[in-house]
């Protein structure tokens, strides 16, 4: 439980981090995307391993399908929920995904998220 407890501080995202992307990119050009995958893939994919990154990520036990810090991190990383677009990796390949991404970036018209989180950041000060 220990070891759950430190990784659980490792992934906290600042409340912070949001406010100061917007105020620090403000007039760039900012395509915020969000990134998803089932629960159930990325536990296949890091029980899989990758080599090179033995031993950096939880997995899964015969108690645990799902580690703690593994839920709570896909539950907090997408909290926010404002996004220019979003993508799914469960069955859609990286290629696939940076090419709906390149497709957005030529299309994109209006006000970007970065914008909308920058006023809304503004106002809660």
């Amino acid at each position: 439980m220990r070891r759950s407890m430190r990784q659980l501080q490792r992934i906290a995202v600042p409340q912070t981090i949001l406010p100061q992307c917007a105020r620090r990119l403000h007039g760039l050009p900012v395509l915020f995307v969000g990134v998803h995958c089932s629960l159930e893939v990325i536990m296949q994919r890091r029980n899989a391993g990758q080599t090179g990154r033995e031993g950096e990520y939880v997995t899964d036990t015969p108690d645990t399908a799902i580690p703690l810090p593994v839920q709570l991190w896909q539950e907090v990383v997408h909290r926010h929920g404002i996004y220019d677009m979003e993508v799914d990796t469960t069955f859609n390949s990286a290629q696939a995904c940076a090419e709906m991404i390149r497709q957005r970036l030529v299309d994109f018209e209006g006000q970007t998220a970065f914008q909308r989180l920058e006023v809304f950041y503004s106002g809660s000060s």
